[in-house]
């Protein structure tokens, strides 16, 4: 594999532009398909065309180097198009969930101090941004001048577009007076040669929020030689570059760092033809797989349960797929077993953060041995990880459980507007990443659990996780989420919540006894509770938080009562 274009002459991953990943495509393959969706194509040329008018235009309309620019935008051409633009024009790209609320979306415009923010023209979306208008940051600025609208229908097939435009008339957006709107084609309408500007590989490319389980998100600066160096570490792991020889099913949105890294720069620094879905809806993903077969997937544990629990007639042939890696949570033994078998793909378990751009540690692909259960794999190329005590900092014999903390040219340059949130999250240069794992002698990471998912029990550190994993090893079981919950002897108590396969039939007693063949007394749960479905995030992780604030709006009105009955008999 020829690694000059992204290593130095001693094997170093070498700062890139995360422009110059697209200009290497767009230069050597440019009739090669970039960009598909829904069945329509854009090629390199195309696309770097594209990218180049409205890198102009944004110029023409104030962007300048160093600008925050929101993209607000579902899996389309214009995620890739306005991602690349704002970084050609010196811009910060701050991705923005379009299924965030308002405030949240308020919150994020107004952290960042996006001067403008793309949006597709769907009422929905355009609302909660038009919202944010005129309001004002901390420090009394008001910074959005000017929202991008870009029209869904114009993306589209013909047929396509014609339904939008006619049978979804209501759901187009509709401008609101005394707000700067910028249509997208007006953009595009420039000629394709932008100003060049001063960068540098070390300049902030990504203002990449994080999820907030903690207070407020946090703004993660990501460089251009950080996201850059991710997708070079992704190559080196894998062995093999080919090319124009890549598709990859772009089912994961693209504003997840972990789409962004994999989908879109990895997709676009291999040349792949990214095949782009707005969202994940079954019919359309098996539809699309069964007429462009991806060679590349990545997905979070929710899909590849999904796709591994279709009825027999429904399962997709994936065994066009040679890389494939799961993230963004733990990853069930069971359900890569049960994807693997069903649909003839093979999926490795990965590693990694927002911070990290994201990913640290990653099992061997392209089916490649071995791949160790439980574990996600050994450190990414020029990564290092260390082991810490996560009171001390002082380094942990190979084996002993601590907090994992990591070194590498993928990490962040620190939280955008959050110095002490920056220095508590360094330790001797090392990014904390607040999960407690272990190495084996092989240098593999086994990732026991969250600090702050702890359970104490008793004076002892119960792992939620491994209550978890017990729980998937029985059939009927799809999602399993355990926490503590307040326990007035033991301080806290594993509660389990189960989420039942379709079909399937399991009560407390049941999973009790089988769960006792597998955890010791601690860990064994205090209560079960089953539901149809458990919570997830917008990016379908499992999510905690709403079930511990349950449980613990419960305790606490438990103790009010008791406090009541108290009062009332004295």
């Amino acid at each position: 594999m020829d690694t000059s274009r992204f290593t130095d002459s001693e094997g170093n991953i070498r700062p890139r532009l995360l422009t110059e990943l697209l200009d290497h495509a767009v230069s050597n393959y440019p009739e090669r398909v970039c960009v598909d969706f829904l069945g329509r194509e854009w090629t390199y040329g195309e696309i770097g065309d594209l990218v180049d008018r409205v890198a102009t235009g944004l110029q023409a309309r104030g962007l300048k180097p160093g600008d925050r620019f929101g993209l607000c935008l579902p899996n389309t051409p214009y995620s890739v198009i306005m991602y690349y633009a704002v970084l050609r024009a010196g811009g910060m790209v701050v991705n923005i969930n379009p299924l965030y609320s308002t405030s949240e979306v308020e919150f994020l415009i107004l952290n960042s101090g996006a001067k403008m923010i793309a949006v597709p023209d769907l009422e929905m979306l355009h609302e909660k941004v038009a919202a944010a208008w005129g309001k004002a940051d901390d420090d009394g600025n008001v910074l959005l001048e000017h929202i991008v609208l870009c029209p869904m229908a114009d993306v589209l097939s013909f047929w396509k577009s014609v339904g939008l435009r006619t049978l979804k008339r209501s759901s187009l957006a509709k401008k609101q007076s005394g707000v700067s709107y910028i249509h997208y084609s007006d953009l595009a309408a420039h000629p394709a040669n932008p100003a060049k500007v001063e960068q540098t590989p070390d300049d902030v490319a990504v203002l990449q929020y994080t999820g907030g389980t903690t207070g407020r998100p946090k703004g993660a600066m990501l460089t251009h030689a950080g996201l850059a160096a991710n997708s070079a570490q992704m190559m080196l792991h894998i062995g093999v570059v080919r090319d124009q020889q890549e598709r990859t099913l772009g089912v994961l949105p693209l504003f997840h760092v972990f789409a962004l890294t994999c989908v879109l720069n990895f997709g676009i620094d291999t040349a792949s033809e990214l095949v782009l879905l707005p969202r994940f809806e079954m019919d359309e993903v098996l539809k699309t797989v069964k007429r462009k077969p991806p060679t590349q997937m990545f997905g979070v544990p929710t899909i590849y349960n999904a796709l591994g629990s279709l009825p027999d007639d429904k399962v997709p042939d994936l065994s066009s797929v040679l890389t494939s890696c799961s993230g963004g949570a733990p990853l069930p033994l069971d359900v890569r077993t049960k994807f693997e078998k069903r649909t003839g793909a093979l999926v490795s378990e990965g590693y990694g953060l927002t911070e990290a751009s994201p990913i640290i540690t990653s099992n061997p692909l392209l089916g490649r041995q071995p791949n160790k259960e439980n574990s996600t794999g050994p450190a990414f190329p020029q990564t290092v990880i260390e082991i810490r005590d996560p009171e001390t900092g002082e380094m942990m014999p190979q084996g002993e459980k601590g907090e994992i903390c990591a070194r590498g040219p993928q990490l962040m340059k620190g939280y955008w507007n959050r110095p002490n949130a920056t220095k508590e999250t360094f330790v001797d240069g090392a990014l904390r990443t607040g999960d407690i794992g272990y190495l084996d002698g092989d240098g593999y990471l086994f990732i026991v659990d969250r600090i702050k998912d702890l359970i104490l029990c008793s004076g002892y550190n119960v792992y939620p996780r491994v209550i978890e994993d017990a729980a998937y090893e029985h059939p009927a079981v799809k999602e399993a989420i355990a926490i503590g919950i307040p326990d007035d002897y033991r301080g806290e108590a594993p509660k389990l919540f189960i989420a039942l396969h379709d079909d399937e039939e399991l009560d407390a007693g049941t999973l009790e006894a089988f769960l006792k063949m597998r955890l010791n007394p601690i860990e064994m749960p205090d209560a079960y509770e089953f539901r149809d479905e458990l919570p997830k995030t917008l990016v379908g992780k499992l999510e905690k938080k709403e079930l511990v604030a349950e449980e613990k709006a419960k305790y606490e009105a438990r103790k009010a009562a008791q406090g009541d009955g108290a009062a009332d008999a004295g």
